[in-house]
């Protein structure tokens, strides 16, 4: 009959358990430990990087924002010095010249790049916030949240229409928060003209492209609004999934330099943002760490397992005596090698299943802990149970290989010596 389903051999790993209760514990948590650290390290690696996820979710992660400067170096008959400025008659050129190129999308603002923001105004309220001119293009750059109505499309573009977006806290300072207003078709006043208000937009806490005491109207009724023509503040370029976005920022850079005659080797002439490269530095720093998670878990785990063949060696040796007598009464080799491998497997799985369950709580309490706090980039923090099983049975495996080593010394006891033994 086979030695898992004999009850004598469960009673004697309990009993030889039970004699030895502080050792065992001592042993198991070598182990519980490693499985611990694994587990709670691996999720919450793993909770970080969904929190990223989340905060960057409605982002075109893989983009660069561009903007004009001013020349260091002399050329083509211009001096150093000369003040840049990006325009929207550039962007088809771009597209074309740059096939990596997804889109461009254009945007101008007040209330940034040295410039001072604008007062929006409503029934004696009034305050000062940034203004940006904005393409319906510009909302798949940066997803805004609505709360209230719409965002910018080609229509209010094509017909320079006075509408608005507002900001949260823009719709709170000028409308009723306290009592759900609806600000849409409503107007409100900007550098003395009526803007009808169509949509009203929430930047979350962690934060965005944007923030709540800002506004968006179309970009031509921007340029119109401030006489700015076809001059924009800055590019945001999104590349197509599979581009490699620095080539297309070197690219766009120098296309740039040869309209506006500056030298190739002018390195301040425009100015730039890499988002996807520091998504990418991100994304390398979580897996990183997840990495990490794993050789640390993993060499816990094994100190643990090697502690365990100590333990058992010198429980070999207190029970040299009771092999004997088992070996005399007709024991095969392979019954006391098999019934020794047992007790490590045993000490192992437990060991291992307690430390799994207390890594998994403690992903609970983190979890519970940070699930309204868009603040901290820490969301739902899970664990792939094929590595833990893939652990878990790498742990079992290390068990059976570690607990050969006692198993082996039992076998080598002959009867007569062991009963000789006192």
């Amino acid at each position: 009959m086979n030695i898992l389903f004999k009850r004598d051999t469960w009673q004697e790993i309990y009993y030889s358990l039970r004699n030895n209760k502080l050792r065992t514990f001592l042993t198991m948590i070598g182990v519980g430990w490693g499985m611990f650290l694994y587990v709670s390290l691996l999720g919450a690696a793993k909770g970080m990087e969904n929190g990223f996820n989340k905060l960057f979710s409605g982002f075109a992660t893989n983009s660069i924002f561009l903007w004009a400067q001013s020349t260091n170096i002399p050329y083509d008959g211009f001096p150093k010095g000369r003040s840049m400025q990006l325009h929207l008659k550039d962007i088809e050129y771009l597209q074309k010249k740059i096939p990596q190129i997804d889109y461009i999308s254009p945007q101008s603002v007040r209330g940034n790049f040295g410039t001072p923001g604008d007062q929006i105004s409503r029934n004696g309220k009034k305050n000062t916030y940034m203004i940006t001119g904005d393409f319906p293009v510009g909302n798949q750059i940066s997803k805004k949240k609505l709360l209230f109505g719409r965002y910018i499309n080609d229509a209010d573009i094509n017909g320079r229409k006075n509408i608005i977006v507002l900001g949260e806290e823009v719709y709170k300072n000028l409308f009723d928060a306290k009592k759900n207003e609806n600000p849409i078709g409503k107007s409100v006043n900007l550098k003395g003209v009526f803007f009808t208000v169509v949509g009203v937009f929430r930047v979350g806490k962690g934060g965005g492209m944007e923030n709540d005491q800002s506004a968006y109207i179309p970009f031509s009724t921007y340029s119109g609004l401030y006489n700015e023509g076809d001059k924009v503040n800055f590019y945001a370029i999104v590349g197509k999934p599979d581009a490699d976005v620095s080539v297309i920022e070197d690219k766009v850079k120098q296309e740039l330099k040869t309209i506006n005659h500056v030298s190739p080797d002018d390195t301040n002439a425009f100015g730039s943002f890499n988002l996807a490269k520091e998504f990418k530095k991100l994304t390398g720093f979580l897996s990183g760490m997840q990495l990490l998670t794993i050789i640390v878990g993993t060499l816990t785990i094994l100190a643990g397992v090697i502690a365990i063949s100590n333990i058992l060696l010198i429980t070999v040796k207190e029970r040299t005596k009771e092999i004997g007598i088992r070996r005399a009464l007709g024991a095969k080799p392979s019954e006391v090698r098999n019934q020794i491998l047992l007790e490590s497997v045993v000490i192992t799985l437990s060991s291992g299943l307690l430390g799994f369950l207390a890594g998994i709580f403690l992903l609970m309490i983190l979890n519970i802990a940070t699930m309204n706090n868009d603040s901290f980039p820490f969301y739902n923090p899970t664990v792939d149970y094929s590595n833990v099983f893939t652990a878990m049975g790498i742990m079992i495996f290390l068990g059976l290989i570690i607990g050969l080593i006692p198993a082996q010394r039992a076998v080598k006891i002959r009867p007569i010596e062991a009963l000789r033994t006192e």
